[in-house]
C-alpha cells in the first residue's frame, strides 16, 4: 500500500487526544495555558462527526478518531466489542441460520478500542497503524451443518455485476463445533474467513457474497457496499 502521508497525521492527532484524555496537567504560566487552549481548539476542529463508513481504504483523521470513540462508547455500554463489526444475515444464532460480518479498517479500530476500553486502557498509535496497514477486507461467514467436517473445503467469493472476485486467502474450520443436540440431531457451527485485497473489488458496488460449503449447496448474502454505515 502506498503511503500518501495521510497516515502519519492521524497518528499525531491521536497522540494529542490520548494525552488530553489522560487527565489535566498543571499549567505553570499563562503562555502554556494559551497553548493548551489552542491545542483543544484544533482538536475540536478536527473532531467533526462524519459518517463511519464500514469500507474505507484510506480513512481520514476524523473517521479514525470517531472509530476510537465508537469503541469507547460500546465499552461504556458494556456491549461486546465484536458487535461493532458490520453484520449481515441472521440476527440470532439460535435459529441456526447462516450469518457473517465484515472486518474493515474502521470497524477493526472500533473493536480494538472497545477491547482496550474494557480494560481501562487505550490503543497506541502503533497498534492503530497496524490496522490501517491491513491490505485486505476480511469477510467472515458462520454456517451450520450436521457433521463435524461439513465445512471442509468450503469456498467464498464476491459477485459484483457480472464479475466474480476470488479471495486472496481463505480458511475454514476443518472440524466444526457442536453447539446443539436437539431431538437427537446434532448441529455444528463452522467459520469461513476470506480475504479480499483492496483494489480487486469495487468498494461502492452492490455485492453478493456467495458461500459454497464443502458439504454442498450454496448460500448468498446481498449487500450494497456503498450504503453500509
Amino acid at each position: 500500500m502506498q503511503d500518501n502521508g495521510l497516515s502519519q497525521r492521524p497518528m499525531r492527532q491521536l497522540l494529542l487526544l490520548q494525552r488530553f484524555l489522560q487527565g489535566p496537567r498543571p499549567v505553570s504560566f499563562p503562555l502554556r495555558g494559551c497553548c493548551v487552549l489552542l491545542g483543544l481548539s484544533a482538536g475540536l476542529l478536527i473532531w467533526i462527526p462524519t459518517p463511519l463508513w464500514a469500507i474505507v481504504q484510506h480513512p481520514s483523521q476524523s473517521q479514525i478518531l470517531e472509530a476510537v470513540e465508537k469503541g469507547r462508547e460500546g465499552a461504556r455500554s458494556r456491549n461486546p466489542p465484536n458487535t461493532l463489526y458490520w453484520h449481515f444475515g441472521s440476527s440470532s444464532e439460535e435459529d441456526f441460520q447462516p450469518y457473517g460480518f465484515l472486518m474493515t479498517k474502521l470497524n477493526g479500530i472500533a473493536v480494538m478500542s472497545g477491547h482496550f476500553s474494557l480494560r481501562g486502557e487505550q490503543p497506541t498509535s502503533k497498534e492503530i497503524q497496524r490496522v490501517l496497514d491491513e491490505e485486505a477486507l476480511q469477510v467472515v461467514v458462520m454456517i451450520f451443518g450436521n457433521s463435524p467436517t461439513f465445512a471442509m473445503d468450503s469456498y467464498l467469493l464476491l459477485k459484483q455485476g457480472n464479475r466474480l472476485v476470488k479471495p486472496d486467502r481463505i480458511r475454514f474450520d476443518a472440524r466444526a463445533s457442536l453447539i446443539s443436540q436437539r431431538h437427537g440431531k446434532p448441529v455444528f457451527l463452522a467459520k469461513i474467513v476470506a480475504s479480499f485485497v483492496y483494489g480487486t473489488f469495487d468498494l461502492e458496488a452492490p455485492t453478493t457474497i456467495k458461500v459454497f460449503p464443502g458439504a454442498g449447496g450454496e448460500l448468498t448474502f446481498d449487500l450494497n457496499f456503498s450504503s453500509i454505515p
